[in-house]
């Protein structure tokens, strides 16, 4: 069974939850490898300040890895696991823990034929300082123990749910179509009370009642710093409920307010900076519409 110790991860790949989860595996006496190959100054940063080492190239990740821990954009999932079975990975463990379908989760596992595919799913925040976030599993019990054993003693905290691939990600989608799209509604309000003079007021009533988004401003440009990544994933929810014949139509408008701010990537905006950006108006005109 694989542990940490002298074990070779392959991460794909270093983004804010990449590389923190990849520091926690070099806690754990695991080598960790990400490929350098077309990677941006800034994931360059993130895996240098993580103590990872960098290769450059996929194939010779691939091929040096006992483990492959995928944590990419949603979108590009199944894209990742086309490139990586190209590169002949077979007949190891290959995570898939990005907040994809259950049906997108079958389609990576369908291109790895030889290889076990868990399917993994994180709740919370990225691993650093005193953060602990979970990282649900489902699949094959062996390769569940073994993800799991990659990650005992660290600051991820695994949970099996069951031995079916997709289950740890209907969970996670369940999840994020609440939290996210929530996010992106209390940015509305806010909008709209601010528009009208009475966001401080909006900003009172919320803290009589515990646990409202509304009081949390300060997470308003957060939400658009990410919403890049966050629109595909409530996109994917949206997905999953039309598949169980459940409504989308309200995780479809939160991807749509999403778009809004797809100019703000990794920006660190105020809150009045992000709330110019859903105005129709300032839409229009950064995007050509009339």
């Amino acid at each position: 069974m694989l542990g940490s110790e002298a074990i070779t991860v392959g991460l794909l790949h270093p983004g804010s939850m990449g590389a923190a989860f990849g520091a926690q595996l070099l806690g754990q006496s695991a080598r960790v490898l990400w490929c350098t190959d077309g990677r941006s100054s800034r994931s360059r940063a993130r895996a240098e300040d993580a103590g990872l080492e960098g290769v450059e190239s996929l194939e010779r990740l691939v091929t040096s890895a006992d483990v492959l821990l995928s944590l990419c954009p949603p979108a590009a999932a199944v894209d990742v696991a086309q490139q990586v079975a190209a590169c002949g990975f077979d007949g190891r463990l290959y995570i898939e823990a990005n907040a994809i379908t259950p049906r997108r989760v079958q389609e990576v596992a369908e291109h790895l034929p030889g290889t076990v595919v868990i399917d993994g799913a994180v709740v919370g925040s990225p691993p650093t300082g005193d953060k602990q976030p979970t990282l649900y599993l489902s699949g094959s019990p062996a390769g569940c123990s073994q993800a799991t054993a990659l990650f005992a003693g660290s600051d991820v905290k695994t949970h099996v749910l069951d031995d079916k691939v997709g289950t740890a990600s209907a969970l996670k989608l369940s999840y994020s179509s609440y939290q996210k799209a929530s996010r992106v509604l209390a940015a509305l309000a806010y909008g709209l009370a601010d528009a009208n003079g009475v966001a401080d007021e909006l900003v009172k009533i919320a803290g009589k009642r515990g646990g409202s988004y509304l009081t949390e401003t300060s997470y308003i440009p957060k939400t658009a710093s990410r919403a890049w990544r966050w629109g595909p994933e409530l996109d994917d929810a949206a997905a999953l409920l039309r598949q169980v014949g459940l409504p989308d139509d309200l995780m479809e408008a939160a991807s749509r307010v999403l778009q809004r701010w797809s100019d703000a990537r990794d920006h660190k905006l105020t809150v009045a900076e992000a709330l110019s950006l859903l105005h129709v108006d300032h839409h229009h005109e950064r995007h050509g519409e009339p």
